[in-house]
């Protein structure tokens, strides 16, 4: 099942312009004030659903919805619904949601369990690219070689 992206006309040119605020099947990430201006590999995450809405754990035991804890995307990654294992956005959807849940039951720890954690959980759950091994790490470093600007 290929996704079909209905934001500019699909295909390999997928790009997200600030006003539309939907990212669908994509991790966002936005700066931290003063924290991204030191150490500019450090920001703040977060996973999209299918139909775009933001989930991001903002801060012990909350996960927002569509309110980031440090404002609007300024970088999105598009990732592919069809290295999913499952039933593709309705596999996606779930883990989002189970790994949203999880992490409102849960303190957050800026050094150990993070937003970047949230997210790797989530890909876990699906096993993205059968992979369980996502974590905050090459999330980081992933997400800063394949991110794209807002425009």
């Amino acid at each position: 099942m290929k996704c079909q992206c209905h934001f500019l006309g699909g295909g390999g040119s997928f790009r997200v312009p600030a006003y539309y605020s939907r990212y669908p099947f994509c991790i966002v990430w936005t700066p931290i004030p003063i924290l991204t201006w030191v150490l500019p590999f450090i920001g703040h995450m977060g996973i999209c659903t299918s139909a775009g809405v933001i989930r991001d754990f903002a801060g012990s035991y909350f996960v927002s919805e569509d309110n980031m804890g440090f404002g609007r995307p300024t970088k999105y990654w598009k990732l592919d619904v069809d290295k999913v294992c499952g039933n593709g956005a309705a596999t996606w959807d779930k883990a989002v949601h189970d790994a949203s849940e999880e992490y409102k039951c849960r303190p957050h720890n800026l050094c150990f369990d993070n937003c970047h954690s949230h997210v790797a959980m989530a890909l876990n759950l699906m096993r993205y690219d059968n992979s369980t091994s996502w974590n905050m790490v090459n999330l980081c470093v992933l997400s800063l070689t394949h991110g794209k600007h807002v425009r």
